[in-house]
């Protein structure tokens, strides 16, 4: 494992490009980061409030869930993590980002059912669509339940697809594009969901779960999913918080292996390099962000840049 940066404002949502850059949100510092191959640290963009998700869009710029906000709790060593709707909130949407020049613009504030309230992670389809997740908000007495919806990079359409979830997070999309996996946090469990065509899921049957979801996995005693990764072969790499590290599972929800990392808020990951066997992954409590090997390839995403 090699340190590429340090003192990051509780990263997430890395994103390698084809420089060799990476860029990377940093939620508690309301920034869009780019981090070069030299070691040079830029700042692209600063959404402010909580900038919790990226990804490349078809026209090249740079998509962010940004989730409003939060209250940021302390621990006793300094570190801190994302707690519950702070008094400044500002209100989820999901924002562009162009990378040339660093303009922002507002594409969402709201889905065709309900504002958006805590977008989190966003991936592309081939198409040039997206999926994404909204994790809600958690506030001292109650708490949304959170949803996946579908969007146009025009500002178009963002229809709400899924609904009801406990607090989605991670959302990516199988080798063929044919299955939707989300993580919630809370639960620590990963669903899956049969897609018909991009931005359209299939009718199939539906389970008794309330939102026709099936259930990939579901890991034992106190540990929190957070966002993920698909491998080119199809398993999925989930960051998992409090038993930091990466969980991978295969398509069937079998446990294949969990690669531990020191910090218990590993937060994301994603894949790059020549081969597509390197993985860049955050961590946020320790606010770095850390390259290392990886046993298989990683899927390359559709619209990377």
């Amino acid at each position: 494992m090699k340190i590429l940066a340090e003192g990051l404002g509780f990263p997430e949502g890395p994103v390698w490009l084809s420089d060799g850059s990476v860029l990377l949100v940093e939620i508690s510092a309301g920034l869009l980061t780019r981090l070069r191959p030299d070691g040079t640290r830029q700042v692209v963009a600063s959404p402010g409030a909580s900038p919790n998700g990226a990804a490349i869009g078809p026209d090249g710029a740079c998509y962010i869930c940004n989730s409003g906000g939060f209250e940021w709790l302390k621990h006793a060593d300094g570190s801190v993590r994302p707690g519950p709707q702070p008094a400044d909130y500002s209100g989820g949407r999901i924002e562009r980002v162009d990378l040339a020049t660093g303009e922002l613009t507002v594409l969402y504030r709201n889905s065709d059912k309900a504002p958006l309230k805590g977008p989190n992670d966003l991936v592309f389809d081939s198409e040039g669509g997206f999926w994404f997740t909204d994790s809600g908000k958690r506030r001292s007495r109650e708490q949304d339940f959170g949803a996946v919806c579908y969007a146009r990079i025009d500002g178009s359409e963002c229809r709400e697809m899924i609904h009801p979830l406990m607090t989605p997070n991670g959302i990516g999309l199988s080798p063929d594009g044919s299955v939707l996996y989300v993580a919630e946090t809370p639960t620590c469990r990963l669903w899956s969901f049969d897609i018909a065509r991009p931005g359209q899921l299939a009718g199939t049957p539906r389970s008794p779960a309330p939102h026709g979801g099936r259930l990939l996995a579901g890991l034992p005693g106190y540990q929190f999913f957070d966002s993920l990764a698909v491998e080119a072969g199809g398993n999925i790499c989930v960051a998992t918080l409090l038993n930091g590290g990466i969980t991978v599972l295969s398509p069937d929800g079998e446990l294949v292996e969990h690669v531990p990392l020191p910090d218990p808020y590993t937060t994301n990951l994603c894949f790059g390099g020549a081969e597509m066997r390197t993985a860049w992954v955050t961590l946020g409590t320790t606010g770095r962000l850390v390259e290392m090997p990886w046993p298989r390839p990683g899927l390359r995403l559709h619209a990377s840049s």
